[in-house]
Parts: C-alpha cells; structure tokens; sequence
C-alpha cells in the first residue's frame, strides 16, 4: 500500500487504479461490523432496502408489516460502537401506511427531497421526505411485486411498476397517470412480473423478469416495445422447443445491471444466476454455480462499483453470497442472519453492505480494519492468491 502512494505520489500510478484497488481489497475484507447496530424498528420480514445516491447517508427499509423506515448511517456521536438511528418511520399509525407487505422502496435519484414505495395492497405511493405525505398515489388492478425509476434519466420521470398480471405498466410523476402499458399481444409476457430494472447506461431501456421463466429488454420509445426476448441457449435450434426463449428453467425473481449497464444479472427459482450482455441479449455462459433462491416473489440482489474486478452479492438461504461478477468465482458467504435474507443494498461511497432479512434486523457489513498478512512461506506462488485480491494490488504499469 505504501509503495502504491509513493507511486501515485510521484506520478506514476493513475488516481483511478489506485482507487479501484483499494475499493476491491475493501469489499474483499467485509465483514460483520459488531459495533455498528442499526435500530430495529419493523415487526416483520425487511424486504426492501435503498440507499440515496447523493450523499450515500440515508437508508429506507420497507418490510411485511408494510412498514417504512428512514435511517440515518452517519456516526454523528464520533464514537467507537453507535446505533444507526431511524430518523423517521411510517407507522401503522399513520394515515398513509401502506395496508400490506411493501415489496420495494427507492429514493428519487436525483435528491432526497422524495422516495416513493410499492406494495402488496396494489398502490404505488409517492412521498415528500420532509413531510412524511404521499404527494401522489396509483392505483393498479393488480397486486404490485416491483417498482423501479430510472437512476439517469434528465428527460422523463417515468416509473416501471411489475404487477401480478402480464403488463409492465409506466407511470409518469410528471402528469400522475399510467401513462403507458408494455404490452405485445404475442411478444409480451404471459404471467406475472417478478421484477423490473432501467438501464443505467440508457434511460430508455427497461429489463423486466417474469414467472413465464423469460426476461425481456424494452425500448420505451418503440410502439412495438420489446427488443429482446434472452434465450439461455443463444438461439441453439438443437435444445429443447419448450425452453426455447427463456432466460431459466424456472421463474425469473431479480434483476440487476452491472454499474456501467453493459451486463445485466438474473436470478431464478431455477438456483441458477446468469450474466447477459444487455446489448444483443447473448447468454455469457459464466458459471456461478448452485444460487439457492426459494423466494416466492422478487430478490433484491446488488452489484459493487468502482472496483477493479466488480462483485455480486446475492441473498443465499440466511447468508449473502458474494460472487466475482465475470469469472462466476465464489468469493465467501456473509454469515450474521438466521432467517432467510431477502434484500441486500451496496453503498458505493464506503465500500459498505447492508442486508434485511426475515428476522427483522438489518445488518452492516463493512470492510475489516485489518489488511491479509501474506503467507511467510516463500514457496507460495501468484496462482495460490485469490486473483481479484492480486490484480487489485499489482504494482505493474500494464491496465489490469
């Protein structure tokens, strides 16, 4: 480390290198942070968890006792051991609660001046922060199991909302309306939407998973709509006719693109995650191994960013699984829950982990104080180390 800040300070290393390796040893080094708590405030499962992308400080939760909490992540006492405090929540007690489970929560991108919330009990709800009101409600027939805006769009506010029924429906913030329904009568999806996710390279692609085992890729300008439907098998006429055009054997319950939006990951009931390439759809075939996913209904599942090798974390059972996004390589498993974890978020800022499970506690999980001490024996070669650990820390002058 200190001959890779004598090197930046001479000049001879790029900024940029020496901030992706030391944000991959950090997210190498994650831990359970033992005396960092945050407060636990819902009587029921958390499953769904936002961080702002602003300052990277404010937290929401949303659990089944339609719950939804804001949290401040900030030490603010300075001390050693803290609480995480709930800076607000909305209660049972409160006019606008949400009736049933809240499925998902998200932070408006581009401030912190509102978030908005969807639940079971059918309603998207658009909420002023400062006040803790709903500026805004939609209604939908259907059960809601995902909603997601867009984290770089400057031209529309539209937000995708998956329900029990086939229709991806978009509602407009700007006009209050659904405003548009993605919905081709033989390229659409035939049940329900599991999960939804914008494009963080383009503001008009849309990726939607459904139980109907395929995951499609939506041009929102296009009448037609839908630009791909990814096939596991790349288009192999030598497969099966019935899993042609799918993207599992099983349903399609998380979705989550690669930072720079150039991969898009899945996850199925199938125990199967796959790696895609969001421009022409193609099955990159890497190999993650068996990814328990009992989940019923949507498994939010978050990527790192900013580091030199990127890694997945994925909710295993009552642990995490972090995973190297392109080599499939298992890295460790995050053990601190005892019941099912259902939703883990990455804040970016710190190399940080937080994770809601069914047992009502939301854990932090942050990089070890501590760096690895390399092994005394001289007879340890380059291949015995773990390759993100050895490409983040090369002192060579080539681009890793």
């Amino acid at each position: 480390m200190l001959g890779f800040l004598s090197a930046r300070q001479t000049g001879l290393e790029d900024p940029l290198r020496l901030r992706r390796a030391e944000s991959t040893r950090r997210v190498l080094g994650l831990e359970l942070n033992k005396d960092r708590d945050v407060e636990r405030i819902h009587g029921g499962g958390i499953n769904t968890l936002d961080i702002e992308p602003v300052e990277g400080r404010y937290m929401l939760s949303g659990g089944s006792d339609g719950v939804i909490v804001l949290y401040d992540l900030e030490n603010s006492s300075r001390q050693s051991y803290y609480t995480c405090k709930a800076v607000c929540s909305i209660g049972r007690d409160h006019p606008d609660v949400h009736r049933y489970s809240v499925e998902t929560v998200q932070w408006y991108p581009h401030d912190t001046g509102m978030f908005t919330s969807s639940s079971f009990d059918k309603t998207l709800k658009v909420w002023d922060t400062n006040t803790l009101q709903t500026a805004d409600v939609f209604n939908f027939e259907e059960t809601v199991y995902s909603h997601h805006m867009s984290p770089v769009s400057t031209k529309h506010c539209l937000v995708a909302v998956g329900t029990r029924g086939p229709k991806v429906q978009l509602c407009d913030l700007k006009s209050g309306s659904c405003s548009h329904i993605l919905q081709v009568v033989f390229a659409g999806h035939r049940q329900e939407i599991l999960a939804v996710s914008w494009s963080p390279r383009y503001d008009y692609i849309l990726a939607t998973a459904s139980a109907d085992s395929r995951v499609k890729l939506w041009d929102v300008r296009r009448a037609s709509g839908c630009l791909i439907t990814l096939d596991q098998h790349n288009g192999k006429k030598s497969q099966a006719v019935e899993s042609a055009n799918t993207a599992h054997n099983g349903k399609v319950n998380g979705l989550c693109f690669t930072s720079d939006g150039l991969h898009l990951l899945t996850v199925g009931t199938d125990n199967r995650m796959r790696l895609w390439n969001s421009s022409n759809g193609e099955n990159t075939l890497v190999n993650y191994g068996k990814v328990c996913n009992n989940s019923k209904k949507g498994l939010k599942f978050t990527v790192s960013c900013g580091c030199s090798s990127e890694f997945v974390f994925v909710p295993y059972g009552s642990t995490i699984a972090v995973y190297t996004v392109y080599s499939g390589e298992q890295i460790t498993m995050l053990k601190g829950h005892y019941k099912t974890v259902d939703c883990c978020v990455f804040q970016s800022n710190f190399q940080e982990l937080y994770s809601g499970s069914r047992d009502c506690n939301i854990l932090a999980w942050v990089p070890s104080l501590y760096e690895p001490v390399p092994d005394d024996d001289e007879t340890t070669t380059k291949s015995q180390l773990n390759p993100a650990f050895e490409d983040a820390w090369s002192s060579s002058d080539e681009e890793g």
